[in-house]
């Protein structure tokens, strides 16, 4: 009787076990159903069943026995599920901008499918704010922080350079951002310690640096195309380098297209990535009145104060007297979407990224006009979603975390009512936006977007 109890109590044991590895867990949640968009090749998976456990993709298989089990259930039938977006070109609130607000602007991003930002001004506090979103302390995208701007102010002299590049370094800023105004002897003490300490350093080009020892110099991107245009001028035109106006735009008679494919080149050989911002240049500084874009609907979400600041802006920038014209402005945007198509095509890599809050450009909404730009520079929509997916975890090295939807990858998704690589405005129409594992549904989004409506009117 003895023995039998024994070979029992291990039956019992044996079969516990075997329970375990089938019971569900009651953290889990299963998006049932579901037409899974693989960004790698544009193939769609169709009918899915995706669990998500503790913020990780934990299987994707077609069928689960014990559908009812889950507590946690998504229903995917008809859906498409993507990874989330990556914003390669975000701006922080920093101090004194308050709590309240810089939550906001990070719900904003994240009520547009942003799962990911870069932002491209870092402040000291954006370093504890990236460990709080880490932890889950706060609700936002993952952050990726730049070091406050390294510019010709910051950066008169190679001394000033080389300290601030090691104090941003160890401060553990995740790059240097490179604002205009730096002198070349500067910026070379800048390239060589950033290498010499192991960080890396993007944004615009200074006019002292030319493209050319900029691509050369090993940017980690290059954002807005800032200095291509400058350098599709030849040489014999003579030239002020510091006359060329807003990225470019007073060079733009002067541009030879020809020397596209040498500039796409070196981009490519030293693997520098490039952040077009193209709805900058098809919203702020374009022939369209700050009236028609302050009537579009995502506009309810900034302060009143910020609103009416744009507007000056603009008005400075493309109103009477500001010497823009909208012949010489169609002339330029086509030379910028040349430039990205060429990049696109045989560069090292294109990268989404709007600018946001920029003129115009809503934290999260203004994704929507950034990919309707690279649209209308001729890029796929597969490519335009590559751009915002994979291409941003390769940038950061990070492919074995996010960036496609597989087992043991962040749960960073995307639940759609239609397909983005038949129509890309299907974006538009979330049914919810998972982000490391957290559910926000549509009805909570509308809600706390409706109260951020209400407390930009008493800003």
């Amino acid at each position: 009787m003895k023995k039998l109890s024994l070979i029992s109590i291990l039956i019992l044991v044996l079969n516990a076990c075997g329970g375990q590895e089938t019971a569900v867990s009651p953290t889990a949640t299963l998006v049932s159903d579901v037409n899974i968009i693989d960004v790698r090749n544009g193939e769609v998976l169709e009918k899915q069943q995706v669990v998500v456990d503790s913020g990780i993709i934990h299987s994707i298989t077609p069928s689960v026995e014990n559908k009812d089990a889950f507590a946690n259930r998504i229903d995917g039938e008809g859906k498409y599920l993507l990874p989330g977006l990556s914003e390669m070109h975000a701006h922080i609130p920093s101090p004194p901008t308050s709590q309240e607000r810089l939550e906001e602007t990070l719900f904003l991003y994240l009520s547009n499918g942003v799962t990911t930002i870069r932002g491209m001004l870092g402040h000291p506090s954006h370093l504890e704010l990236r460990r709080k979103v880490n932890e889950g302390e706060v609700l936002s995208p993952r952050i990726f922080t730049s070091s406050p701007s390294l510019n010709g102010n910051t950066t008169a002299t190679p001394r000033a350079a080389d300290s601030l590049v090691t104090a941003y370094s160890k401060a553990g800023y995740d790059f240097l951002k490179i604002h205009p105004g730096i002198p070349l002897e500067s910026f070379n003490t800048l390239v060589e310690k950033a290498r010499e300490v192991g960080i890396p350093f993007a944004g615009h080009v200074p006019v002292a640096v030319g493209i050319r020892h900029a691509l050369e110099s090993e940017y980690a991107s290059i954002d807005h195309v800032d200095g291509f245009l400058e350098g599709l001028v030849p040489e014999s035109t003579d030239v002020d380098p510091a006359a060329n106006g807003f990225f470019g735009y007073n060079f733009t008679a002067l541009a030879d297209t020809a020397k596209i494919d040498e500039l796409v080149s070196m981009a490519r050989e030293h693997k520098v990535w490039i952040v077009p911002t193209q709805s900058l240049f098809e919203r702020w500084f374009a022939p369209v009145t700050a009236e028609n874009l302050l009537q579009q609907p995502e506009m309810q979400y900034m302060p009143a104060s910020t609103l009416e600041d744009w507007k000056q802006r603009k008005l400075e920038s493309t109103g009477p007297g500001s010497g823009f014209e909208e012949s010489s402005w169609e002339q330029f945007v086509a030379i910028r979407r040349n430039l990205i198509k060429a990049l696109q095509e045989g560069g090292h890599g294109i990268l989404l990224g709007s600018d946001a809050p920029q003129l115009f450009n809503v934290p999260g909404f203004s994704i929507h006009h950034e990919i309707a730009g690279m649209a209308s520079a001729g890029l796929s929509p597969l490519q335009i979603l590559q751009s915002g997916t994979m291409n941003p975890a390769r940038f950061f090295g990070m492919e074995d975390k996010f960036g496609v939807i597989e087992a043991g990858m962040a749960a960073d998704l995307l639940l759609l009512d239609a397909n983005p690589l038949e129509d890309l405005t299907a974006l538009k129409a979330l049914s919810g936006v998972m982000v490391r594992g957290q559910w926000l549904d549509r009805k909570s989004i509308d809600e706390k977007l409706a109260e951020i409506a209400r407390n930009a009117k008493t800003r």
